[in-house]
Parts: structure tokens; sequence; C-alpha cells
């Protein structure tokens, strides 16, 4: 690790807050898939469709009991993944730092949790694949998707029984997916959009690791922590937008490294630990 990184990392272990922005990368680390590729490619008789295609809102609206069978067949591979030395590392790292810690996550599969980081300090700002909400918008309440409802194949189709189990409990309107799709915008009720971007107004460090920010909140908050002249690392094996940018920041570094590989060393140094 380079001495004028390690300097500034030890410096964040008495006091400063700490934000970590999380993409796809770190996902696939634990082989999940960005869906984004030929593995998202889906059919609807005929027709087939893009992944940018089946995540919409028009698409559920048109489709609704095919994009589920597309988000279970998703929530099957998440829920078959398994967290990563990257994640244990951000685990230890809010343990260490407390209320100095915030999480702000694009990944739905909901291993951040799992691996052991607490709700109240992560932002899952695309929505978690393990959740479902009223399409109705009855209320705001997110629900837990019921019983094992997964799919191993793309080829399952959805039995009368399990449809019935994809309904809103409170007015009996058919459930959607809790992801933020293609076709909508960010807001606070849902995807924490105020709250991130409070967070990221007070934080000192930012890691930012396997994203390519292309997505208008992830975007803007790297811009914001540039405008306010905070450090900046970024973690990811893949040059993109994200690394072109801050590698022409002042204060930006840039670890071409897998997460697995140097998040236990840069979380521990950037903790409390002695």
């Amino acid at each position: 690790m380079d001495k004028k990184l390690e300097e500034l990392l030890h410096s964040f272990k008495s006091h400063g807050s700490v934000t970590l922005l999380t993409g796809a990368g770190i996902s696939a680390e634990s082989n999940i898939p960005t869906f984004r590729g030929s593995e998202g490619y889906w059919n609807i008789g005929s027709k087939h469709y893009h992944p940018q295609e089946m995540a919409t809102y028009r698409m559920f609206s048109l489709f609704p009991y095919e994009v589920w069978k597309w988000y279970l067949y998703r929530r099957y591979i998440c829920n078959h993944a398994n967290a990563n030395k990257g994640h244990l590392a951000i685990v230890k790292l809010e343990q260490n730092l407390k209320n100095r810690f915030s999480l702000i996550t694009q990944n739905v599969d909901g291993l951040h949790i799992r691996a052991g980081n607490s709700r109240e300090r992560t932002c899952e700002i695309h929505g978690n694949i393990n959740l479902m909400r009223c399409s109705g918008e009855c209320s705001h309440e997110t629900f837990e998707i019921p019983g094992r409802l997964e799919f191993e194949h793309k080829e399952m189709e959805l039995s009368a029984e399990e449809r019935a189990l994809l309904i809103c409990p409170e007015c009996l309107t058919l459930a959607r997916p809790h992801i933020l799709l293609f076709d909508e915008c960010y807001n606070e009720i849902y995807y924490k959009f105020e709250t991130s971007m409070s967070i990221t107004e007070k934080t000192d460090l930012l890691i930012v690791i396997g994203t390519t920010g292309n997505t208008t909140l992830p975007s803007r908050i790297i811009s914001s922590v540039m405008r306010k002249n905070k450090p900046i690392i970024i973690v990811d094996p893949f040059e993109n937008d994200v690394t072109s940018m801050v590698r022409q920041y002042h204060r930006g570094y840039y670890l071409p490294c897998k997460s697995g590989e140097i998040l236990p060393e840069l979380c521990k140094t950037v903790s409390s630990e002695q």
C-alpha cells in the first residue's frame, strides 16, 4: 500500500466519518453475475428481452408474472451466494468505527446484511431482492417474500399457489419486487435518496468499491465528495469512468485490486484497531 495512502488511513483511527459505496464488483467476487449480460436475457413467448427491458415498471405492468419469474430466478442465485472477504472486512470496519461508519450499496442481493452489517447504517439504494411491496402502493411498507420462492432454472413456472403468495398482505393487490427499476427514479421512502446525500455531505472519507457510477445517485455521491475536497479511494480491478475521474482528482486514490484482496488490509488500517 502506498505510504501516503497508509498515512491517510491511519488518520481515521480515532476520528472522522467513513462512508463505503459498493456496486456489483464486490458481489461478482461471490459469483453473482450483473444480469446485464447474456445470463439475464429472458424469453416471453417467441420474443427475446434484455435485462434492461425486463427490469422496468412498464414490463411489470404488461407481464407481471414474467417479471416475477425473472426476479425469483435472480433471487435463487443471490441467496445461494456467500459473503466474501470483502464483505466481512466491511462488517469488521463497522464494528470498529460504529457511528462513524456508513454503507451505501447499489447491490440488491442483501449480502452486506447477511454478512453482518447493520440495517441502521446501511442504505440499500436499489432495494433488496428478498423484499416485496404493494404494486398499488396502499402503504409504504415492505414485506419479506414468503417461503422459498426461488427459481433454480429459468424454465420454471409459477403455480397458482405461488402466485397467491405474491400479494400485498395489507390489501391483497399483486405485490412487486422491492427493486429500483430502470424506468423509475430514486426517492427517500424506498431508496434512501436524501439519507444517502446527507451521509455524503458529512463524510470525511469515501471508499468506492466495484461500481461504474452509471446511475444517478452513485455519481452524485462521488461528485459531492470531490466538491467538498474530501479523499476518495476507488477499489476496482477494471478501469471505468469512475476510476478515470478519481485518478485525475488530487485527493483520489485508485487501487486496481479485487475487493477481497485489498479490503481486509485497508479496513484494518482505517479502523480503530491498534
